[in-house]
């Protein structure tokens, strides 16, 4: 399983955690885990949706600036 841990020693340090600890502390720092985990999450969605709007916003910008279609083309130079 977990580095040769078996079920038998997984309780026993368990029981050791909640002796020391006891249960409202770990209470507590499951909720506290919870929400940064949830903070967490919510921070990188409104990080995604600000790289796509900005993506929207420079793909529409770049069209309108890389517009060479009414660039006039280059006039041969004139040797004198």
């Amino acid at each position: 399983m977990l580095s040769g841990i078996s079920w038998p020693q997984l309780l026993i340090v368990l029981v050791i955690v909640l002796a020391i600890f006891g249960t409202k502390k770990i209470r507590n720092l499951g909720t506290d885990l919870g929400s940064v985990v949830k903070g967490f999450r919510n921070s990188m969605s409104e990080a995604e949706a600000a790289k796509e709007q900005l993506n929207d916003d420079s793909s529409a910008e770049s069209k309108d600036d890389a517009n060479f279609d009414n660039t006039p083309a280059e006039e041969p130079r004139k040797d004198t």
